[in-house]
């Protein structure tokens, strides 16, 4: 597992959650071989409403168009609707959100449907956010 810690983190902002998140991303990121990278799949939006790109398309944007971007979400964004696909995995009477860019978004949509998980939210994925949680509660009792 790769991990980094940034100090100055900006401060969450409703519609600009990229502004927080993005540089994280990008830290991590300097720390791979990105040709080994077929696709990244992020929490967050890749469009918001009225076409404004989310926290997925920055990321795409600073990675110069080189990688698809698929975003997931749990809950909807006002007025996006026009850019995402609703999904439903497993047995969750819960839809998922997806918008994607690089990538046709039904086809994205049904690779993250197909991986493994009974559950609303991939295994990898679930597995990640824990793994977020338990290093952001570490650095915080330090």
């Amino acid at each position: 597992m790769i991990t980094d810690y940034r100090e100055n983190i900006a401060p969450y902002q409703s519609g600009a959650f990229y502004l927080r998140e993005l540089p994280c991303i990008l830290s991590l990121l300097n720390k791979i071989d990105l040709h080994e990278v077929p696709t990244i799949v992020v929490d967050g939006y890749i469009y918001l409403d009225e076409g404004k790109i989310g926290l997925g398309g920055h990321l795409y944007q600073a990675l110069k168009e080189s990688i698809p971007i698929i975003g997931i979400a749990k809950k909807p964004f006002s007025d996006n609707s026009d850019y995402l696909k609703e999904v439903l995995r497993g047995k969750s009477i819960h839809t998922l959100y997806f918008t994607s860019v690089g990538i046709e978004i039904n086809f994205a949509a049904e690779c993250i449907k197909s991986m493994a998980g009974k559950h609303r939210m991939p295994t990898l994925l679930r597995f990640l956010d824990q793994q977020t949680k338990l290093f952001k509660e570490e650095l915080t009792n330090k």
